[in-house]
């Protein structure tokens, strides 16, 4: 709803946004940050398998990150982030490890990457942050309740 009070279909949310990152382009960028921690070099064939997709796409990817950016890549090359792809591949990954810590936290579970995938995408900032608040405070209300389980 916008503050005339309107509705809007999700895709028409999405018309009106103007982010310059597609759901798509951020799961690319997540995992090459992600595959960077753990790695000092990425390649099309190992981030395409990462994602299960084909290594036609992840170059496709990569190439519309390189135009806009985020990533730089020569052909049969290494894939490495620019300063703008550095600093929005840290907060995906902090978006993501928030949502999943909420959501494992609300569920009472250890895993829920399969909802987190689904929805990280349309969580602005200030949610992300506020998500993450109420994550600590869930954890600590937990962790208090094992110890009172444990006396």
């Amino acid at each position: 709803m916008d503050k005339a009070g309107n509705f809007y279909t999700l895709k028409g949310y999405q018309v009106k946004e103007t982010a310059p990152l597609t759901p798509s382009m951020e799961d690319y960028l997540e995992m090459i940050s992600r595959l960077l921690q753990e790695n000092k070099v990425v390649r099309i064939g190992e981030l395409a398998y990462k994602l299960h997709v084909k290594p036609s796409s992840t170059s496709k990817m990569i190439r519309q990150l390189k135009a806009a950016d985020y990533v730089d890549f020569e052909n049969y090359g290494y894939i490495s982030l620019t300063e703008k792809g550095r600093t929005k591949g840290d907060y995906l990954l902090y978006r993501h490890e928030v949502l999943h810590r909420f959501l494992c936290a609300l569920n009472h579970t250890e895993d829920e990457l399969e909802q987190v995938e689904k929805i990280e995408h349309f969580l602005n900032r200030t949610t992300v942050e506020n998500l993450h608040v109420l994550a600590v405070k869930m954890e600590k209300q937990r962790d208090l309740g094992k110890m009172e389980d444990d006396k």
